[in-house]
Formats: structure tokens, sequence, C-alpha cells
């Protein structure tokens, strides 16, 4: 059967697919050897070489840099609903006494 197979022309593209796969995998053996190679003469070939990220910005940092991004946002959020879009000035969000009117009349004591 497989001399038929030889024979026919729609079969050659299987042999020339088997030829590159051959021609890819002699590569990575003779990649792999020379990197073998190398590391013997540099005398690292029994030491794993470990990668460490060294980080621009702690990661303690980077928290509080986010909480304080929140936090202005939220200001400027109330600074423009009660400022802007309601009828109040913008400063006055700022101010406590807005806020305890505001928890008053969420708690039930100011109507």
């Amino acid at each position: 059967m497989t001399d038929e197979k030889q024979k026919h022309p729609q079969w050659d593209h299987m042999k020339q697919k088997d030829a590159t796969e051959r021609q890819i995998v002699a590569s990575r053996v003779e990649r792999n050897q020379q990197k073998k190679q190398k590391s013997e003469e540099e005398g690292t070939s029994g030491k794993r070489r470990i990668w460490v990220q060294i980080r621009m910005f702690p990661i303690w940092l980077r928290v509080v840099l986010v909480l304080l991004l929140i936090a202005g946002a939220a200001i400027l959020g109330a600074i423009v609903g009660y400022g802007i879009m309601g009828d109040g000035q913008p400063a006055d969000v700022l101010k406590k006494e807005t806020w305890t009117h505001i928890l008053d009349i969420i708690n039930g004591k100011e109507s």
C-alpha cells in the first residue's frame, strides 16, 4: 500500500511535511547542544538561573496610592454631585455641618 501512495502525486506533500519537521527537530537539538556547551564554558551548568523582578514601587506604596486615588475620586464626585448637579456650593461638601445634616436626614432625626 505504501508503494501505491508513493506513486500518486497527492502524497508528495506528506514527504515534504515530514522533511520539514525533521529539519525543525534537528535545528532544535542543535540549539540545545549549543546552549549546553555555552553554559559549560561559563561554568554555570549545575546552577539554575533565578529571575528576580525588581519593582519600581513597592506593593505597600501601590496600595496606599490606590486608596488615595479612591478617596480623591469620592471627594471629587461629592463636590460635583452636591455643588454642580445639586443646588449647594461645592465648598460646602467639605464642611462637617453638611455631613451631620445629611446623616440626620438619613437617620430620621430631621425631615
